[in-house]
C-alpha cells in the first residue's frame, strides 16, 4: 500500500526550491497546488491554503528508506539544516534528519 502526506507549507514556491535542491526529488507541478514532491519512493503533497485552521505542524518525523544513506549525507548535510547527524541507531538502522524550510523533521534512514 502506498501513502501520500498532504502538508500544510508556508510558502509554495520556497518548499518546491527546497525540495528541487535536494538530491533524488522532483518538483511538480511548480506554482499549482497541491505541490508534489516525489523521490526516494514516497511522495509528498504540499498545499499553502490552510485547510486546519492552524500552522504548519506534525508531531512527528517522516521517515525515507535510501540503499546509500552514506553518500545522500555527503550531498545532504551543507544543503539543510541538520537535526541530527549521520549516526548507528540502537534500533538498527543507519540515519540522519534534516529541517525543511517548514520545519518538518525529515529522516534518511538505511537498514543494517
Amino acid at each position: 500500500m502506498a501513502l501520500s502526506l498532504l502538508l500544510r507549507c508556508n510558502s509554495l514556491p520556497e518548499t518546491g526550491a527546497f525540495y528541487a535542491s535536494l538530491p533524488g526529488f522532483s518538483v511538480s507541478p511548480m506554482g499549482r497546488e497541491p505541490l508534489v514532491v516525489e523521490g526516494h519512493g514516497c511522495a509528498l503533497l504540499f498545499t499553502g491554503t490552510d485547510l486546519w485552521k492552524m500552522p504548519p505542524a506534525l508531531s512527528g518525523t517522516l521517515y525515507i528508506a535510501v540503499a546509500d544513506v552514506d553518500a545522500l549525507w555527503e550531498q545532504v548535510r551543507d544543503r539543510a539544516t541538520v537535526a541530527w547527524p549521520l549516526q548507528d541507531m540502537p534500533y538498527g538502522t543507519r540515519e540522519f534528519a534534516i529541517n525543511d524550510c517548514n520545519g518538518y523533521y525529515v529522516a534518511f534512514q538505511q537498514q543494517d
